[in-house]
């Protein structure tokens, strides 16, 4: 029995499969308002001149005598970096392992994560060992990663994976045990078994959790890549920018830096327009 499961309920009606209908003259009614259309226009802008403020910033105290390149040697040594097909091999390789770490950490979170929220035998089996686990840092990980799987590709992708479960699978729980106890009860009063109360009841109503926890997933997974490319690496972001540091290369690693920061935006964007097709009935502010 499921932990979320306290009464039962006799055959009765099957649970219903579709909506009620919308009043006439709603598919009419645009889902972005006008004043929806300024507001994200507004955001665009301030979006724009936050990233102008903060290059301004960094040019000042760069010239103010900081030790930091300035915006244009960067730029420079980006230039020097994609003409000669670093950047774009470095780019390929980092890109890589983020994606496999992240998608199989994300592909074994749901489910261990599902197994928790909704038998209680399953959670007081895994919960201590996942807890254990979140309490010891991936990083901390590598060392055994090395010994144990070697120095290929591997261990760098196993502590990506990692990082990204163990982030993503307690979302995932957390969003199977909040699920309203009205909508189950509800649902068993309708004659709705365990399985479809699970498919059109718990799954819906824990996405949202479920994309938040993938968010925080990828960026522990790129946070978790320079670390992780330490393990005998010959190519990656965070390679070069180890390798940078030995000659105080500092051009170099700040396009690392930023080459890592736009890749972790553009992922991050991605979930977060999954997120809204996945939970557009959710309110939102």
């Amino acid at each position: 029995m499921h932990v979320l499961d306290q009464q039962g309920a006799g055959p009765m009606d099957a649970l219903p499969d579709k909506t009620p209908e919308a009043p006439p003259g709603a598919a009419a009614t645009s889902t972005r308002t006008p004043s929806g259309k300024r507001n994200q226009r507004r955001a665009l802008l301030l979006n724009a001149l936050s990233v102008v403020l903060g290059i301004a910033l960094w040019w000042a105290l760069a010239a103010t005598g900081f030790k930091l390149p300035t915006p244009p040697e960067v730029v420079s040594r980006a230039g020097t970096l994609i003409s000669d097909g670093t950047l774009a091999d470095d780019v390929l390789a980092s890109l890589t392992r983020v994606v496999i770490g992240f998608v199989l950490g994300t592909a074994v979170a749901i489910p261990v994560g599902f197994l928790m929220g909704w038998y209680a035998t399953a959670r007081a089996l895994i919960e201590p060992w996942i807890q254990f686990f979140r309490t010891i840092p991936p990083l901390a990980i590598i060392p055994l990663a090395i010994v144990v799987m070697g120095i290929d590709e591997t261990p760098k992708i196993f502590v990506i994976f990692l990082a990204a479960f163990l982030a993503c699978v307690i979302s995932t729980f957390q969003g199977v045990v909040n699920v309203d106890r009205t909508l189950i009860d509800a649902a068993r009063v309708l004659g709705a078994k365990d399985g479809r109360i699970f498919a059109q009841v718990v799954v819906p109503a824990s996405t949202p959790f479920i994309l938040v926890g993938m968010r925080v997933g990828l960026g522990s997974a790129w946070a978790t890549l320079v670390a992780a490319e330490l393990i005998a690496a010959q190519q990656g972001l965070g390679y070069r920018m180890q390798n940078a540091q030995l000659y105080y290369d500092l051009p170099t690693i700040f396009v690392g830096l930023i080459s890592i920061g736009i890749l972790g935006l553009l992922m991050d964007r991605i979930l977060l327009l999954a997120e809204r097709k996945l939970t557009g009935w959710q309110e939102r502010r």
